[in-house]
């Protein structure tokens, strides 16, 4: 067989499903490549013998890797949280990259440890305060360790939990407010005047235009501020502010441009009288904004709306935490009416919430609007299989979402099989229970995924591994026996006598990949474990590392990923 091959050999152990530790581990070694290694660590679930060993790794790279692993339970990614590697430790606070539309949490201990760090890591490369920027943008911490910021034995915490500081009851406030610690206090201090209208109004100034669009959605508003922003014409942020006063309200409901008046008709504070007159309101948007009352009573249940409300099937937004705190989430009889209700978007809304019973999941699943299906598919752990499989044919924008989730359907794809979508025939021809995969298919991605199909014989195998079209496939099938697996690591690793150095490596082919978000690109996997379409990398070169104080972001992107020898 071509040493051309060791390649997709490499990468297919790496993600095989089957893969023993002893396999695994294999793959750390430098001479198998930092590129196997790296794409194992971050690109599949992995036994407790391959993390601990990764953990331990000397090479940054391979630690890094692990670091944005979305497949490993994070509370065994804790020590990297303390990694000597500033960069390790951002790739951690960053969360997986791409970015997944839901994103699972950071458990406690290792939020706190990124939040009151006093250094970067050893190596320099970024700041605590930039990796904690990392950790802000990631949507990994839940809303349940914000809210127990307030009165945290830390009183870095506590500081930061002012920041929130709308979103606190009022004892916390008052505890801040007197807390002993002198920068609790004046960090408490600071933050008042959200709720002060006059004071707001003489802060505002001082903020600029993206600022002063958060102040005027959020805090309280005197009479001055509120009629200077119709003066402005600046009156859109003020239609979501539950601060915004009654009168001004009024005027909004009335205000000559449809869009405003579109976006206060469904506020909970309006009033019968309103509510009417904007039923009979010439655009149509703004009637069926108002027809949804009296859904939106409370404000949970209008931001409820309005995650959902105008974002159309190809919406493809973070799916965020349900809030389970008594008055920050609609109840589950206000989803359940939701459901039921005559117009379409309640019904999406109802769709979108995980916790929707099982018998108004299979009620929606039939729904007569796309939207409604689309959002059960994405959204709710009961959606039928069958479902999830009509949206991932339909609607390419929803596939890698679909793929993440535990309840997309490993058979029952047969059907597929002939679909003109090459993306689609590549998720069929993995079925076990296809009678013959199409290892000859037209297309390289369905042939490569055909090969990986577990119902392959071992005979099969041997010639599809000699295949360049096959090979990664055929080494990610769960049937091929362990001895071959360590066989074909025999054959890469005895033949790479010398390490890989930076000045040899190789690059990921999706370079812009790499250059926006720092990390490797792994092959898209059916949950089943099939590696999918994957061609091997084309020849160059990595550059070196250097610090870039611009953002933690840009010094990530300059880390070599794949292929470096950087440790």
């Amino acid at each position: 067989m071509s040493d051309s091959l060791h390649e997709p050999w490499l990468h297919g152990i790496a993600l095989n499903p089957a893969a023993p530790s002893d396999v695994l581990i294999r793959l750390l070694d430098r001479p198998a490549g930092d590129e196997a290694g790296r794409l194992m660590c971050e690109g599949r679930d992995l036994p407790d013998a391959v993390i601990d060993a990764a953990l331990r790794h000397p090479a940054r790279g391979i630690r890094r890797a692990l670091a944005g692993n979305r497949h490993v339970d994070p509370a065994r990614l804790a020590p990297l949280a303390t990694d000597p590697s500033g960069i390790v430790r951002a790739a951690l606070a960053g969360g997986p990259r791409p970015r997944p539309r839901w994103v699972r949490p950071l458990p406690d201990d290792i939020l706190v440890t990124f939040l009151t760090a006093q250094d970067g890591g050893e190596d320099g490369m970024l700041t605590e305060h930039e990796i904690t920027q990392e950790l802000s943008a990631s949507r990994q911490t839940p809303l349940s360790f914000y809210r127990a910021m307030a009165g945290h034995e830390h009183p870095e915490l506590r500081v930061r939990a002012t920041w929130r500081w709308q979103s606190l009851t009022p004892a916390q406030r008052e505890a801040l407010l007197h807390d002993p610690d002198p920068a609790v206090r004046e960090a408490a201090q600071g933050s008042i005047w959200e709720l002060d209208p006059e004071a707001v109004e003489a802060k505002l100034p001082s903020f600029g235009s993206h600022g002063k669009r958060f102040v005027l959605g959020t805090c309280a508003l005197s009479p001055g501020l509120v009629e200077q922003c119709f003066a402005d014409d600046t009156v859109h942020p003020l239609t979501w502010n539950r601060h915004t006063p009654a009168y001004a309200v009024a005027r909004l409901a009335r205000h000559p441009e449809a869009k405003v008046r579109e976006m206060v008709a469904a506020r909970p504070d309006l009033g019968p009288d309103l509510v009417t007159e904007l039923r009979e309101d010439p655009d149509e948007d703004v009637r069926m904004r108002a027809r949804l009352h009296p859904f939106p009573r409370t404000w949970a249940e209008y931001w409820a709306i309005r995650r959902v409300i105008g974002h159309g099937p190809d919406c493809t937004c973070p799916i965020t935490e349900a809030d389970t705190e008594p008055d920050t989430e609609p109840s589950p009889a206000w989803f359940a009416a939701c459901a039921a209700s005559e117009e379409p978007v309640l019904r999406r809304v109802a769709a979108s919430w995980p916790g929707l019973p099982e018998e108004l999941v299979e009620t929606l699943a039939q729904d007569d609007d796309e939207e409604v299906r689309i959002r059960l598919a994405c959204h709710h752990p009961l959606a039928p299989p069958n479902l999830l499989l009509d949206v991932f044919a339909s609607r390419p924008v929803h596939r890698p979402h679909l793929l993440t989730l535990p309840a997309f359907p490993r058979t029952g794809r047969t059907h597929l099989i002939g679909h003109p979508d090459p993306e689609v025939r590549a998720l069929a021809a993995c079925d076990p229970t296809l009678p013959e995969p199409p290892v000859e298919d037209p297309d390289e991605s369905v042939c490569r995924a055909a090969a990986s199909n577990p119902s392959l014989t071992a005979e099969v195998l041997e010639s599809l591994l000699a295949d360049p079209r096959t090979a990664e496939g055929a080494a990610s099938n769960p049937s091929l026996p362990v001895p071959r697996m360590h066989a074909l690591l025999d054959r890469c690793l005895n033949d790479a006598t010398t390490p890989p150095t930076s000045a040899g490596c190789r690059m990921p082919r999706d370079d812009s990949h790499v250059a926006t978000t720092g990390r490797a690109r792994a092959p898209p996997r059916s949950p089943d474990g099939a590696t999918w379409p994957r061609r091997g990398p084309p020849a160059g070169r990595v550059g070196g590392v250097r610090r870039d104080r611009r953002s933690p972001r840009a010094v990530l992107s300059r880390q070599p990923r794949l292929g470096s020898s950087t440790t």
